[in-house]
């Protein structure tokens, strides 16, 4: 699949989907966010277009687009893509995907965390990271997805310190 960033929470076995998220503020200090996914599929040769934009998300996916509005997409491209009878694999060889349930790295060295979501086949990345930051010394405060969504290998996991 060929995608960039956090949309790859938006794969779907046996296509090749091409999209990118996004994540902004609803405004001047109001905590409130806006996120969206745009793909396309199959990425050789596109038959659909979606765009999912989600105002204010709240629950166990977070708020930022490649947690919550990428997994969306997701869904829908696997339910639309064979509706269409789009045909899987398109000229180029498909990855394969597992399904992970996210760890829980909360409380954990930073260090600690990117090892553990690494042997698990998934992707760290740690939100405002400073440079000479102190992974062995500095904890995990929250982590998105929460721990036990489940997601597919390779996804980002977003640790806050």
């Amino acid at each position: 699949m060929y995608q960039k960033e956090h949309g790859k929470n938006a794969k779907v076995a046996g296509y090749r989907i091409g999209g990118k998220t996004g994540t902004s503020e609803d405004g001047v200090n109001t905590n409130k966010y806006v996120t969206s996914f745009l793909g396309v599929a199959p990425i050789d040769n596109p038959k659909v277009v979606l765009l999912i934009t989600l105002y204010n998300p709240v629950g166990e996916g977070g708020h930022q687009g490649g947690g919550v509005a990428a997994p969306v997409g997701g869904q829908i491209f696997s339910e639309i893509l064979p509706y269409l009878e789009v045909e899987q694999g398109n000229s180029k060889e498909v990855e394969e995907t597992k399904d992970i349930s996210v760890p829980d790295v909360t409380k954990k060295t930073l260090k600690e965390a990117e090892k553990i979501l690494k042997q698990e086949g998934l992707t760290p990345s740690i939100e405002n990271e400073q440079e000479g930051l102190d992974k062995e010394n500095t904890y995990v405060l929250e982590q998105t997805p929460k721990p036990g969504i489940i997601v597919k290998n390779e996804s980002k996991i977003y640790l806050k310190y």
